[in-house]
C-alpha cells in the first residue's frame, strides 16, 4: 500500500467527485438534448456542464501543483502537465491545419482535451522511464 500525501488524498477526492459530475451531466446532456431541435437557453445550459466537468477535473491538476508539499512530486505533476500541454497543443494545431485544407474531417473541440488526458498518461509514462516513478497518485 502506497502512502499519499494529504494534497493527493484531496486531489483523489476532488477527481472522483468531478468524475461522477461529468459522467452525470454527459448522460442528462445526451438524455435531454435532441439533435435538431431548437436551441434554447436549458440546451444551451444542459451542453455546457459536461464542459465544465472537463474544466473540473484541469482545475483539481492545477489544485494539486500547488497544494503538494513535496518538490519532488511537484515536479513530476508539472512536468507530466507540460507534456500533455505540448501532446494536445500540437495535435490541435495540426489537425487545425489539415482541416483547414480539406484533408481531413472535422474534430468536435471536445476531443481535445481528451488528448490532452492520453498526453497527461504519456507524462506519468515519461516520468516513470526517467525518474522510476510517476508519481504515488498519478
Amino acid at each position: 500500500m502506497k502512502i499519499r500525501s494529504a494534497a493527493q488524498r484531496t486531489y483523489l477526492k476532488r477527481m472522483a467527485v468531478v468524475s461522477v459530475f461529468y459522467l452525470a451531466a454527459t448522460f442528462t446532456a445526451a438524455s435531454l438534448i435532441d439533435k435538431g431541435a431548437p436551441v434554447n437557453w436549458l440546451t444551451a445550459m444542459l451542453a455546457v456542464l459536461p464542459g465544465l466537468g472537463v474544466v473540473g477535473y484541469i482545475w483539481a491538476i492545477m489544485r494539486l501543483m500547488i497544494e503538494e508539499q513535496d518538490e519532488f512530486f511537484r515536479m513530476l505533476i508539472v512536468r507530466q502537465s507540460l507534456i500533455a500541454t505540448g501532446i494536445a497543443l500540437s495535435a490541435a494545431s495540426i489537425w487545425g491545419f489539415l482541416e483547414q485544407f480539406a484533408v481531413v474531417d472535422h474534430i468536435p473541440a471536445y476531443w481535445w482535451p481528451v488528448i490532452y488526458f492520453f498526453g497527461f498518461g504519456i507524462g506519468a509514462l515519461a516520468n516513470k522511464i526517467q525518474y522510476g516513478t510517476a508519481g504515488e497518485c498519478l
